[in-house]
């Protein structure tokens, strides 16, 4: 019987079989059925590890990734640059290898970064205290719906969501808390019903984004009274790059603000790992998921890092839990501290600013170009809806095929009423060359 990639000699497999008491592996597996034992897989013939490595590169050679051509696709995913010590800092092996820090004692970087990071979120959203972290934005979303049915003790089921939040978050959201006997309402208009309007006496909390979907910068005030007027709470879905050059939500009465934190180095890596951030007022941490990191002091008075919050029934009691996340994104939270530490107040700004000066700039061109109109009732960051003369798989398929360019997203995947529309986002990686090269291929596919 062929032993493929196992390391063991023949001795090895003698002492192995000895020990267990049979004679041979044929012996080993004889309660599988005789015809089950060897099937026929129809393998091509072995390779060596070197042509292994040239058959596979070859296939990542297939792919048009971002590294080949500009992108001007966000949609929740967002290229922005990631500095050089980001990804020094993540490979070191203490950080690298590092999961649970239960114990604080051999811990203590780990638990330093995680501090740092909560730290960092705090000041960047306006609010009082942070986890770390969650899987995502959607799942940190979905469970800030459940931290608010907590916050009132089960005795509100009702959730209002904005229609211009994420629609995969949305759609997590609903999956996350089905069979927990919620109505969810608002997510599924076309934005004519103010989601402000459907809050009621049973409304646990209201969901916006900020800039919502569509790029759009929104007043959060209105939103966080009509919320606080029925006792529900104002959840807020922020882009922490946004956050650079915006006021807080925390400013605008926010009571929990989740997000992604791809955008703060961890780069886009075909779809994941990400990382969902978590803030809220400290009077809702104990209802809060995940876990916390505190500062204390040791028996000799020196300072040092503790899981301040942890809560044992999420690791034991569960039925009792608030909630049954244990684990978090650890890695892509430390690329994120390391972001942040490393650009500080006025790096962040300055990438913002970059984003919002670029995107308009784009934005101005393409208006000019006769077919196209650029939506601008509301104030935009860094990423804008543009009305088209074609539909938006066609315009992208002739972006990527005849000019190498990854176009912007289809709206009317989502909002039937937005046909036509293509949502596109502009970054600090963008520059002009490319945004004028991608102004004149819309203009050429339009006349053709």
């Amino acid at each position: 019987m062929p032993f493929t990639y196992v390391p063991h000699s023949d001795e090895d497999r003698k002492a192995m079989l000895e020990a267990i008491g049979v004679k041979s592996v044929e012996e080993l597996f004889r309660d599988v059925p005789e015809h089950a034992r060897f099937p026929e897989l129809n393998l091509p013939p072995a390779i060596s590890e070197m042509e292994v490595r040239w058959e596979v590169e070859a296939l990542a050679a297939a792919n048009f990734t971002t590294a080949d051509g500009p992108c001007f696709l966000g949609a929740g995913a967002y290229r922005h640059y990631v500095p050089a010590v980001v990804d020094t800092i993540l490979r070191r092996g203490e950080f690298y290898t590092a999961y649970t820090p239960y114990q604080p004692e051999i811990s203590q970087g780990t638990l330093q970064a995680i501090f740092e990071y909560q730290t960092m979120i705090c000041d960047l959203t306006g609010m009082e205290v942070s986890n770390a972290s969650h899987y995502d934005g959607a799942t940190a979303t979905a469970e800030a719906v459940i931290t608010a049915i907590n916050v009132h003790r089960l005795k509100r089921k009702k959730i209002v969501v904005s229609p211009w939040v994420h629609p995969e978050y949305r759609a997590v959201v609903r999956t996350y808390t089905q069979g927990m006997g919620l109505t969810i309402v608002g997510d599924e208009g076309d934005g004519s019903v103010p989601v402000e309007t459907l809050l009621d006496a049973e409304t646990a909390c209201l969901i916006v984004q900020y800039p919502n979907f569509l790029g759009q910068i929104e007043d959060l005030r209105p939103y966080a009274e009509a919320a606080h007027a029925k006792e529900a709470l104002l959840v807020v879905v922020a882009d922490p790059i946004a956050l650079g050059m915006l006021k807080p939500p925390g400013e605008f009465g926010a009571d929990i603000v989740v997000g992604e934190g791809q955008s703060m180095g961890a780069g886009l890596n075909f779809g994941g790992p990400y990382l969902g951030f978590f803030a809220t007022r400290m009077e809702h941490v104990r209802r809060m998921a995940g876990r916390l990191v505190g500062q204390t002091v040791d028996a000799e008075g020196k300072r040092g890092f503790v899981l301040t919050l942890s809560t044992r029934e999420q690791h034991i009691r569960r039925e009792k839990a608030t909630s049954n996340i244990c684990t978090n994104q650890g890695l892509v939270a430390l690329a994120a501290a390391v972001y942040m530490a490393a650009l500080g107040r006025c790096g962040m700004r300055r990438v913002a600013e970059l984003c919002y000066h670029k995107a308009h700039y784009a934005a101005d061109q393409i208006d000019r170009l006769e077919g196209y109109t650029v939506l601008r009732e509301k104030p935009f960051f860094k990423e804008f809806v543009v009305r088209c003369p074609r539909p938006v798989s066609e315009i992208n398929r002739l972006l990527l095929d005849e000019w190498g360019i990854i176009g912007g997203y289809d709206l009317g995947r989502d909002y039937p009423h937005l046909k036509n529309h293509m949502l596109v986002c502009v970054t600090e990686m963008n520059p002009r060359e490319e945004i004028d090269l991608f102004v004149e291929a819309l203009e050429e596919i339009a006349q053709g």
